[in-house]
């Protein structure tokens, strides 16, 4: 299995070998898996909340009215509609696909998840964003801070994932801190752990990607 000392020099270095761009480059993990089935239905769809945050935060829908929806304007979430307009978009494939692709997360009143399944879940089924559930009384302040620091990784119908852990002005420490922490998840849902994953690669937007000059052991 590779190192903790590898995926920081790969860090290192996907940083230093890639040009300088007109816009902050995204810090990319990739993992590559072996021995895992994937025709038989094994996937993979966790949200991982980050230790060390990124300079662009998570965007984040919240359905739902009343005082939740109150509530999430006043704490600043991207959006917030309710489930009158969840029914009129769902109508409209093209507003779905839409509000679906403009937000990394939706949480849900838990009165309207009925609702949004019926409209919207043949669009968000296939994405991996079915809303979480929100109880009316649920701290949505706390519950947003959380999202807006968190990722999705998702593997389905592939031996490998890749998922965003920074960007290039990140410190290397911080970043090596969220790719351990996305590591630590998948490594948890797969059946023999760290034996299943063959490869661990780092890569900025538009940079090549670093491997590990040899494989080790953790």
């Amino acid at each position: 299995m590779i190192t903790e000392s590898q995926i920081a020099q790969m860090i290192t270095d996907a940083k230093k070998s890639t040009k300088q761009r007109k816009f902050k480059q995204a810090v990319e993990l990739i993992m590559v898996f072996k021995d895992i089935d994937v025709k038989k239905g094994f996937a993979i769809n966790e949200i991982v909340q980050l230790p060390k945050k990124m300079n662009k935060s998570s965007a984040i829908c919240v359905i739902a009215s009343g005082d939740l929806g109150v509530k999430a304007k006043s704490a600043n979430a991207d959006l917030v509609v309710d489930s009158a307009q969840v029914t009129q978009m769902g109508s409209n494939k093209r507003e779905s696909r839409k509000l679906i692709n403009g937000y990394d997360f939706f949480l849900a009143d838990t009165t309207v998840m009925a609702n949004v399944g019926k409209t919207l879940g043949q669009f968000m089924g296939p994405r991996g964003k079915m809303p979480t559930p929100v109880p009316f009384n649920a701290p949505i302040d706390s519950i947003l801070e959380r999202f807006r620091s968190s990722i999705r990784v998702r593997l389905k119908n592939s031996l490998s994932l890749a998922c965003k852990i920074g960007d290039e002005t990140m410190s290397d420490e911080d970043l090596l801190a969220n790719a351990n922490a996305v590591i630590g998840t998948v490594e948890k849902k797969l059946p023999g752990g760290d034996k299943n994953i063959k490869k661990i690669m780092i890569k900025t937007s538009m940079g090549k990607i670093s491997k590990p000059t040899q494989q080790g052991t953790k």
